[in-house]
Parts: structure tokens; sequence; C-alpha cells
């Protein structure tokens, strides 16, 4: 059966920061929020999944600290045998991303405002989760602060369990420090390996769509690091 063309524009590196969606381009968000106050330490129930999706039986691809969202409703639009759930602490971000995926009529794409080290659990079930992203977090330069940091070993031992045996794990950040930790904290996990070589970065996205974040990195000619890991099969 041939496939048809999407009447939606194809996002590279030249339209990602102007896609043109409806609705407001900018929304009040705080650039930094602690998820270690008490309102972040709730679970968020799971979405509706029958709800959210069309086809359950699609693999799952969980993107941690998805931002504005531009990022995973191409990834959702040029992906439709895939179902893709953003995470976002900033709730304001995950209702305007949620407006847009309704707007553009993506029906393997949802986004759940929660905090993911909180959340993780009640998501998935073991082996669900058929690729992991994390890009780009919030880096928390603070040494008294870095217990912010989204990817801590607690959250790298959850994945562990939730992620397909020999299914990735995609990192990047343009913080040096902060790439480095991610990568570190997976590697020091068993049930993780690097089919690179040992903490061996790669040179580009192999998922083919930038973030906003990667674009602006790239256009001012600022490095990049990549990681990517796999679930172990043993």
């Amino acid at each position: 059966m041939e496939r048809q063309t999407s009447p939606y524009p194809t996002l590279n590196s030249a339209s990602v920061l102007d896609w043109p969606l409806k609705g407001p381009t900018q929304v009040r968000v705080r650039n930094h929020v602690n998820p270690l106050a008490v309102q972040y330490q709730i679970p968020t129930p799971a979405p509706h999944w029958e709800q959210a999706y069309a086809h359950l039986h699609h693999p799952f691809h969980l993107d941690i600290g998805t931002g504005t969202g531009r990022f995973l409703l191409a990834m959702a639009q040029q992906n439709p045998e895939w179902n893709f759930l953003g995470v976002e602490i900033r709730r304001p971000l995950v209702e305007r991303a949620n407006a847009w995926a309704q707007e553009l009529g993506l029906t393997n794409v949802h986004f759940l405002a929660c905090n993911i080290n909180v959340t993780l659990p009640n998501l998935f079930a073991p082996a669900e989760l058929s690729r992991v992203s994390i890009q780009f977090p919030d880096p928390w330069f603070k040494v008294r602060h870095q217990k912010r940091r989204v990817v801590q070993p607690e959250l790298v031992d959850k994945l562990a369990t939730l992620v397909k045996p020999g299914q990735p794990v995609f990192l990047q950040s343009d913080i040096e420090e902060v790439a480095l930790e991610m990568e570190q904290r997976f590697a020091d996990h068993s049930a993780f390996t690097n089919p690179t070589g040992p903490h061996a970065p790669i040179d580009s996205n192999p998922l083919g769509i930038p973030t906003r974040r990667e674009v602006t990195c790239t256009e001012k000619g600022l490095p990049i690091y990549r990681y990517w890991l796999e679930r172990s099969l043993e």
C-alpha cells in the first residue's frame, strides 16, 4: 500500500524554529522548576491511554523533559507506526503541546505534566518502552542544586526495568559535564551498555529530527555531546 504524503510540513533544522502552529507561541513559564519542591512529589496519574492513542500496540518512545513538544510532534508526524509520550514538569508547556497535537490531528502522541522521577513507575509495565530520549536537561550548575538534575541513579534503575532489552536510550546536552554525568549513570548500571565503546559519544543525532535547542547550538557552532546506550539483552 502506498504511503500517503503528510499534509503537514516536515520539520528539519531550517523549519523547526518557526513551525506555523495556531494558538499562543509564547506561554508564561518559569525557566527553572525545582523538582524536589513539595508540590512535585505527588505522582501524576497515567493518561487515559485508550483516549490518547489510536493504536496501543505500537511501540512507545518516552521523551523526558520534552519542553515545548515540537520535537516530539515532528517525530509523531514522521513515524506514525510509533507512539510517543512527552513528559515535562512545566504544565503550561504540556497543555499547549497537547493542543498542538490535537490541531495537527495526531493520534500517536501525548504530553503529560509530571515529575518523571516520581511518576515513572505509574506509567509503563516492565519492558514496555522501546525507546527513551533525554535531551538538553536543565544543567543545575550549582553543586548544591545538582541533586535536582533529572538523570539520577534512581531514574536509571527504574528505566532498567521498563526499557525492552536491546532497545536504546538517547542522551544529548550542550553542557559536557551534564552529558558525561548522564552517560556515566547509565553505563554504571549493569542493565545498560554503550555499543559505541566505553563512554564513547556519537557524532550526530540518530533520530534525524533536532530539538529547538539543538538547532540553536548548531547555528552558533556550539558543541553537542551525544550518547546512545542500549538495554542489555541479558
